[in-house]
């Protein structure tokens, strides 16, 4: 079956990145900035440039966050079509582009302008918006991301991974940081992977991908970061969608964003309730190696969790003139639920057919975890175009209880008759998180095209975690094993600045960027008063050098450096306790690892698509990585170290293309080259992998108002340095139709339609190995249907052309 997935992934990549016939190469700009009525930038909006001759497509460009768009064309008559979400169409006339640029100021967006009756035309928005400093994915126009959660959304952008773990990887390193609305949230701070499978899709905007950030963002993350946009309306009057889902396995819920905005005051509430149940399991074959013998272990385990989510969030823009605005939030987050787990141990000695005993071991867990967040944002424009003041204050307070019971029974090989007395154990997990953020940017414009852009950046985040565990005795006391009773306090404080000078001359834009940082963390094992201090300082550098080339071409250079700081997870020495042979926890004497990245990007418009493609480079001290060790009893612990080096090279395409006009093609491909060197910690532990990994998107737009898509994944093997990852291969489809005048949308998905989302890996080293193979979530099905109460269908198809 990989091999299909493997020929078609191929295929259709090689379809949607075809490239037409190029223009000629006289080229001048078009350009403006699109605002609100309050003349506020209109981020993200497209912009279709037009031949006023024949009303064919000739480019298009997408608003920057300040607003700001550039179309690159030939002399000739020309109109244009803006499009956004929440604001009617707007039709630019009679563009005549002569011998020099064509400027077109201040362009404004209205939610309550007719639409000039000119220009017949269907305003869509594709899936994937692209530019050279970021990738933007809508989630609302890809069908598969209908009733899902965070993970299955991030699971479906270009050049992201997630594992079965809800781990996030991007262009292969785990190492990325998430953000929600541009800021770190208390919606994926605590819970890491599992915060995201709480996340409901249904209150998700948008995706944006930056994967060579510049100084204006906060240094974390060596991939780069991936941020998280919200919906939020700002349409006048009263306007919402609602959403209901049902899926199996168990998937119940219900969605709904609301906003009404009257005058000078603009109101928000997205809510979100939803009940799942999600099975899952794995399987561990392990051979120990010792004086000669060998110890087999087979090792099952069936999983199950259950759970009830409620998220809320609600706030208030209050305008107090087009120039001044404030914005106030607060989100809450409630999940509580049931984890039931069974694992099977079968002992070998020497061969598979010689059975020793078997050991059953179950957990009963139940966990509430309470998140809120409040937000203050205050946002000033001056008078001249880009120059604005923001300042942003938010506060984060979570908190986590955990109650498990396990118990453990031991059988002889007959597996009847028992070994031992039951063993009966408990362990109690609190965990709470306090975090205060503080941060203000200012960007300057001067001269035609130069921008000046400063900032401060203040965070203070505490966190502790008291962990106990117990075993009940024969006479049925509850007694606490001292060894695994601890309290861990996690203290940080991190204080930023930074300076971006920008400017543009002929064709070259260039944007250089200082920003340092300090960095205060420490650590405390309260019982055992193990106290262990980090204090240090860095500077992070970076630059964008952009040329315009003929012909629709743009070519960027970049550069940056980044860190990556050993998390509260990451330190934390407890050892999770479900499964009694196989020990995950965290290293207190972890240090952190910086990365310098390079990066060589290009994109290119044709008439019927786009195609961003670049090529990278980053090359890592420090390496951390997930090492596991087996002890003379045949009990793992993985935790993470400090690797050397690594040395990372990549090619990256990402494209959009339309055979038909009822017939469109998303696609990425990217390949790399990983060498790891952790001689420092064992000579085996080094390794050079090429790897590569495909997703493929078509969809089909057929009958009256209904959709259907396919998409084709494939993650190829990759070498590790203690062993390998084996090749993963999904195939998910979706269909929707539009009903109810077209205000509502029935939407049918299934996710992983063979089941074969499998992470398989092998795992070696001096006294073992390991097979693993795991499945986080199966097959899914989702029928999810969509009300949108004065809002516009989020579509997924280009613009079409249309009568001028």
């Amino acid at each position: 079956m990989n091999k299909l997935f493997f020929f078609v992934s191929l295929l259709l990549s090689l379809m949607s990145f075809a490239a037409l016939a190029q223009g000629p190469a006289n080229q001048l700009l078009i350009k403006g900035t699109l605002v609100d009525e309050q003349k506020n930038p209109v981020s993200y909006a497209s912009v279709v440039l037009f031949a006023k001759q024949d009303s064919s497509m000739v480019s298009g460009a997408t608003s920057d966050d300040a607003g700001r768009f550039e179309i690159s064309t030939r002399p000739g008559a020309y109109y244009a079509l803006v499009t956004f979400l929440s604001f009617d169409k707007k039709v630019i006339p009679d563009i005549r582009v002569t011998n020099q640029d064509v400027d077109l100021g201040m362009v404004q967006l209205t939610s309550n302008t007719e639409v000039l009756r000119e220009v017949v035309v269907q305003g869509e928005r594709s899936t994937m918006e692209l530019s050279l400093d970021k990738k933007i994915f809508n989630v609302g126009t890809d069908l598969a991301n209908a009733g899902g959660t965070a993970v299955n959304i991030l699971s479906n952008v270009p050049s992201v991974a997630v594992d079965v773990e809800g781990n996030v990887s991007l262009r292969g390193s785990n190492n990325v940081r998430i953000l929600i609305d541009g800021k770190p949230s208390g919606l994926v701070s605590m819970g890491g992977g599992s915060g995201l499978q709480q996340l409901q899709g249904n209150l998700i905007e948008r995706v944006e991908v930056i994967t060579n950030p510049s100084a204006r963002y906060e240094a974390e993350g060596m991939a780069g970061i991936i941020n998280i946009v919200l919906k939020k309306e700002r349409k006048a009057g009263f306007n919402g969608s609602f959403d209901i889902i049902t899926g199996y396995p168990s998937n119940f819920g219900a969605a709904a964003n609301v906003n009404y905005r009257r005058k000078d005051l603009n109101f928000f509430v997205n809510y979100a309730a939803a009940y799942r149940n999600t099975p899952s399991n794995s399987t561990l074959y392990q051979e120990l190696y010792e004086n000669d013998t060998t110890f087999i272990t087979r090792q099952t385990s069936e999983n199950r969790q259950e759970g009830m989510n409620h998220s809320i969030r609600g706030g208030a823009d209050y305008f107090f003139d087009e120039k001044n605005v404030l914005t106030g939030a607060y989100t809450w987050r409630l999940s509580k639920g049931k984890r039931y787990s069974n694992i099977i141990y079968r002992d070998y000695l020497f061969n598979t057919s010689n059975l020793q005993r078997i050991i059953s071991r179950s957990q009963d867990e139940t966990e509430t975890e309470p998140n809120s967040e409040y937000s203050l944002t205050y946002k000033r424009t001056f008078a001249r175009e880009g120059h604005e003041l923001t300042a942003d204050l938010r506060y984060l307070d979570n908190w986590e209880e955990s109650d498990q019971y396990f118990t453990e029974r031991a059988f002889l090989s007959d597996g009847s008759t028992p070994e031992a007395p039951v063993l009966l154990q408990r362990s109690l997990n609190d965990e709470t998180e306090k975090q205060l953020l503080v941060q203000i940017d200012y960007v300057y414009p001067f001269g035609e095209e130069g921008k000046l852009e400063a900032g401060l950046r203040s965070s203070s985040r505490d966190m502790t975690n008291n962990y106990a565990v117990s075993e009940q005795t024969g006479s049925g006391v509850w007694s606490p094993l001292d060894s695994l009773n601890n309290s861990f306090l996690y203290e940080e404080n991190i204080h930023a600045a930074y300076g971006i000078i920008g400017n543009k001359v002929n064709k070259f834009s260039y944007q250089v960027g200082l920003r340092a940082e300090w960095t205060d963390v420490t650590t405390t094992l309260r019982q055992t008063e193990e106290v262990n201090p980090r204090d240090y300082a860095n500077l992070f550098p970076s630059a964008h050098i952009t040329y315009q080339l003929p012909d629709q071409h743009s070519l960027q250079v970049s550069y940056s450096r980044r860190v990556r700081r050993p998390s509260y997870f990451d330190l934390s020495p407890f050892v999770t306790f479900t499964d009694r042979r196989n020990f995950f926890s965290g290293n207190p004497d972890l240090d952190p690892e910086f990365s310098n990245s390079f990066e060589v990007g290009h994109m290119k418009y044709f008439t019927r698509g786009s195609l961003s493609s670049s090529l990278y480079y980053r090359h890592t001290t420090g390496k951390v990585l997930r090492i596991r060790r087996v002890n003379e009893q045949g009990f793992s612990t993985t935790l993470p170290e400090n690797l050397a080096s690594e040395n990372a090279y990549g090619a990256e395409f990402i494209g959009t293309y339309e055979p038909l006009r009822w017939w469109k093609l998303d696609g990425s491909f990217n390949f790399f080259r990983a060498i790891t060197d952790g001689s420092n910690l064992d000579t085996d532990f080094q390794s050079d992998t090429y790897s590569w990994f495909s997703r493929v998107t078509s969809r089909v737009s057929f009958w009256d108002n209904a959709d259907f898509q396919l998409r084709a994944n494939y993650e190829a093997p990759q070498i590790l340095p203690q062993g390998r990852r084996k090749a993963l291969a999904t195939l998910d489809l979706a269909v929707n139709k539009d009903i109810l005048k077209n205000n509502g949308t029935l939407t049918l998905n299934v996710i992983d339609v063979f089941n074969s989302r499998r992470f398989r890996t092998i795992t070696e080293g001096e006294n073992f190995y390991t097979e693993i193979d795991s499945q986080g979530r199966r097959r899914q099905i989702n029928l999810t249907f969509n009300y949108r109460l004065h809002q516009a269908k989020k579509q997924g198809r280009p613009i079409e052309q249309g009568d001028y």
